[in-house]
């Protein structure tokens, strides 16, 4: 079977169902998106994982396998998504220590935290794809549009199986702060360790910049 490399989209939240988040992972060579659901913590180890400029003043869990790893010589090579069995995607990492491999099981959405940690890729088979991956398409009035609606689909891909292009979420009123205020809040937000705040924070910041 084909590997298809994935790159990630994006993540956002549901409304309606608590600590519920989606995960967009995207096909390099295609236009294919690849939706997964997963839970509050992974959504915000991934979150920081992805915004390289927010440094939590202690190692969460993923970071914390990471420093193990790297103190005992332990790479991630990849991550594959192997498997869709009733709507739950299962993954493998692949891990290498003095040139031997293995095959360690993992929940999908700690394994793709993990390879983003070890800058490791990710790849899922075409059959998976073939299965569960969606073509989008927007409109530009729905690119103009979509920003306000993340909430709403993700609620869509939770309860009909279906999605759309996911993006980050609404800035919660932080439009109405300056520059500095968000600055701030960001430091606040860390240092009491909500990064799902301080991800929200960093991107209404990087909108003005």
């Amino acid at each position: 079977m084909s590997l298809v490399r994935l790159k990630i989209k994006g993540i956002s939240y549901s409304q309606t169902q608590n600590g519920a988040y989606a995960l967009i992972l995207n096909e390099v060579e295609g236009d294919r998106k690849l939706p997964i659901v997963i839970g509050a913590f992974e959504a915000q180890s991934i979150a920081i994982a992805l915004e390289k400029e927010i440094k939590p003043p202690r190692p969460l869990t993923h970071d914390l396998f990471k420093n193990f790893s790297d103190r005992f010589d332990i790479v991630i090579k990849q991550v594959i998504i192997h498997k869709l069995v009733d709507g739950v995607f299962y993954s493998s990492i692949i891990c290498e220590r003095d040139g031997i491999e293995e095959i360690i099981d993992a929940r999908t959405s700690d394994a793709i935290a993990l390879a983003l940690r070890f800058n490791a890729p990710i790849f899922t088979y075409k059959t998976i794809l073939d299965k569960a991956g969606i073509f989008l398409k927007f409109s530009s009035k729905d690119k103009e549009k979509k920003d306000s609606d993340d909430s709403i689909m993700v609620d869509e891909i939770l309860q009909e199986g279906e999605t759309i292009e996911i993006e980050s979420g609404a800035s919660d009123g932080y439009t109405e702060l300056t520059i500095d205020e968000l600055e701030v809040e960001l430091k606040k937000a860390v240092a009491n360790e909500d990064y799902e705040k301080a991800a929200k924070l960093r991107d209404e910041i990087s909108k003005r910049n």
